[in-house]
C-alpha cells in the first residue's frame, strides 16, 4: 500500500480534512503534516514537511493544498526528487500521472469544489504513468548544476 503525506495552510484546512477522511476510509495510510487549525500559518512550513518526505522516499505521493494552490505547489517543486502539478480539473489530474510521472498533486482550495478535489485525486491516485516517450522528458526535469 503506499504512503500518502498530505499538507495545507489555513485556507486548504477544510479540504485537507475532508480528502483525509475519504482516504482513510479507502484504508489509505495518511500521514497529516498540519496544518491542524484555519488560523493564519505560512504555507512554506507545511509543504516542506510534505515535501522532505516524498523527496527521501518515506511516502509515496503527496497532497498539498492552498488557496491558489501555487504557493504550496512552487515551494515542493524546489525539491530534486519532487514532480508536482497543480490540478484544478480531471484532466489535467490524469495527464499529470499519465505524462509527468507526478508524485504530488496541488489543489487550488479556493478555486475547485470538494467534488472536483476528491475526483482529481481519485484520477491522480489511480492513473499510472504512461512512460515511452514521456520518460526521456521526465528524465530531464531535475536541476542541473553548473552545465
Amino acid at each position: 500500500m503506499r504512503k500518502i503525506v498530505i499538507a495545507s495552510d489555513h485556507a486548504g484546512f477544510r479540504l485537507k480534512e475532508l480528502l483525509k477522511s475519504e482516504l482513510l476510509k479507502l484504508n489509505f495510510n495518511v500521514d497529516d503534516k498540519g496544518t491542524f487549525t484555519e488560523e493564519s500559518v505560512d504555507y512554506p512550513d507545511f509543504a516542506h514537511k510534505l515535501a522532505f518526505d516524498v523527496n527521501t522516499g518515506i511516502a509515496d505521493i503527496g497532497i498539498v493544498i492552498c488557496g491558489s494552490g501555487n504557493g504550496v505547489n512552487m515551494t515542493v517543486n524546489k525539491y530534486e526528487n519532487i514532480r508536482s502539478a497543480l490540478c484544478w480539473n480531471e484532466e489535467i489530474a490524469k495527464l499529470a500521472r499519465l505524462h509527468n510521472d507526478a508524485n504530488v498533486i496541488a489543489l487550488p482550495a479556493r478555486f475547485i469544489s470538494d467534488d472536483t478535489a476528491k475526483k482529481c485525486l481519485e484520477i491522480f491516485l489511480n492513473t499510472e504513468f504512461e512512460g515511452g516517450r514521456h520518460l526521456q522528458r521526465v528524465k530531464k526535469i531535475p536541476i542541473k548544476r553548473n552545465e
